[in-house]
């Protein structure tokens, strides 16, 4: 089933209630002006099992440790925004498999070349999917991108994903010849920052729920990062939230400003279509199944990780 994602970014309090998230908006319960039928009819309840991300973007949101130790029980991401609404913090379980000590030992064992072998199939489909977007941008096939990901090595040692990227990133937005990628850079990296965090989230969900620990990855190996792993395993995804960020640009609406339309349209990032292993399916399920395939490749069980292509 796919989850829900739950973005709130106005005052709210959040409870557990039989095994149920219980929303309610203070600001409305405070208002003596509105009829007390309209007040009891905004409080709302979800399910907790639907959930699978809550964002909180406002810093007047309360939620009961209840409520958040149910939501991180039934696997669900936590993630917290800052006072520029861009997200600063990710909560997950810490219990997220029943062979989870099992699954630690095989990460935490896999040899060298083995990591390299993952990186290498992990910079190649980043690199083919990033030629997917330009050929959709700029109308024609991308034959050097295709072919730096044939030249992938072991390991990329030729960092042929830095240079790929560098292309792209020069060519990816037309109509900004001097953009610039970089979190404090101008828009549109307002929409790739939180459409990246989104991603990021849903990913390192994947992971733990398949018994992985987040922190310790194939390539990344930053000592201050916490989620070297989920940033290994959502490169190839990253094209996705470009797309979608182009279709925002494309449509007209502003985009210098991170506005609550805009980030509706982000949130719908775990239910992207993607088309994984010959099948379709949501963003958020195929991470589960790219999870799912890392781990058999820690066991010993293959030497191929699943990743969707475009």
């Amino acid at each position: 089933m796919i989850k829900r994602t739950l973005c709130f970014s106005n005052p709210a309090y959040l409870s557990l209630k039989n095994g149920q998230l219980v929303v309610k908006l203070p600001e409305v319960e405070k208002n003596d002006t509105l009829p007390e039928q309209f007040k009891r009819d905004t409080v709302r309840t979800i399910p907790i099992e639907d959930i699978g991300v809550v964002v909180l973007d406002d810093s007047r949101i309360t939620i009961t440790h209840g409520a958040m130790e149910c939501l991180l029980e039934n696997n669900c991401a936590i993630v917290t925004c800052n006072a520029s609404h861009l997200p600063v913090g990710l909560m997950l379980p810490l219990e997220g498999n029943t062979v989870q000590n099992e699954r630690f030992r095989s990460q935490i064992d896999a040899s060298l070349p083995l990591c390299k072998q993952l990186w290498q199939q992990t910079a190649q489909c980043k690199i083919r999917n990033q030629a997917a977007v330009l050929a959709m941008v700029l109308g024609e096939s991308q034959r050097n991108m295709l072919k730096w990901a044939d030249e992938v090595r072991s390991g990329d040692a030729d960092n042929l994903e830095g240079r790929a990227a560098a292309y792209y990133w020069k060519n990816v937005f037309p109509s900004l010849p001097k953009f610039v990628r970089g979190r404090e850079e101008a828009p549109p990296n307002n929409l790739l920052n939180y459409g990246y965090a989104i991603l990021r989230a849903v990913v390192a969900r994947a992971l733990v729920s398949s018994g992985l620990l987040p922190t310790l990855g194939i390539h990344h190996h930053n000592r201050y990062n916490a989620y070297c792993l989920a940033d290994d395993v959502m490169e190839p995804y990253r094209p996705y939230v470009d797309k979608m960020v182009i279709e925002i640009m494309e449509s007209g609406v502003p985009y210098d400003e991170l506005t609550m339309t805009l980030k509706q349209k982000l949130l719908l990032v775990p239910v992207r279509e993607v088309l994984l292993n010959g099948s379709r399916s949501p963003l958020m399920v195929a991470a589960s199944h790219t999870a799912a395939s890392l781990v058999k490749c820690f066991a010993g069980e293959s030497r191929k990780i699943l990743y969707p292509e475009m």
